[in-house]
């Protein structure tokens, strides 16, 4: 009862599965485009937010720092800072940033330290924006825990 498997029947599986594929592709392509915009936090983007994204950049804090799972694992993930330190507030969240670049870096015995980058208050000011903002896309529960 051994059935073969003739080369045209052998041609439609393959042809069949292509075409099985490709429609899967183009359906989860389509629907992640969909998704996007709502879990981008795009609309919220501002000069400052914009800025702030730039400094980071420019200062290389992807070196140290994690953003949404990527970047260097040296220092604490920064995508939920905001609610770390800020307890969802916008203007104390801005203080401890002030506060926190300022007084780098820190004289704490067998810790990393953070260099000083001699920001202005307005630089500072558009790098909390930047973290603020990034604090508000879906990132699916990323980080999994609220200290990074």
């Amino acid at each position: 009862m051994t059935e073969r498997i003739t080369k045209s029947m052998a041609k439609n599986i393959y042809y069949g599965g292509g075409t099985f594929a490709l429609l899967i592709f183009i359906a989860l392509t389509f629907d992640t485009v969909h998704q996007i915009p709502e879990r981008s936090n795009q609309q919220n983007m501002t000069e400052n937010v914009v800025a702030g994204k730039k400094l980071w950049e420019d200062n290389n804090c992807v070196g140290c720092h994690t953003l949404i799972g990527e970047g260097a694992y040296y220092a604490p993930e920064l995508m939920n800072v905001f609610q770390r330190r800020g307890a969802s507030d916008e203007g104390a969240f801005k203080a401890y940033m002030q506060g926190w670049m300022a007084s780098q870096p820190l004289d704490t015995p067998h810790r990393r330290k953070m260099p000083q980058f001699n920001l202005t208050n307005e630089q500072v000011d558009s790098l909390s924006d930047f973290l603020i903002w990034t604090s508000k896309v879906n990132a699916n529960e990323w980080p999994p825990t609220i200290e990074g």
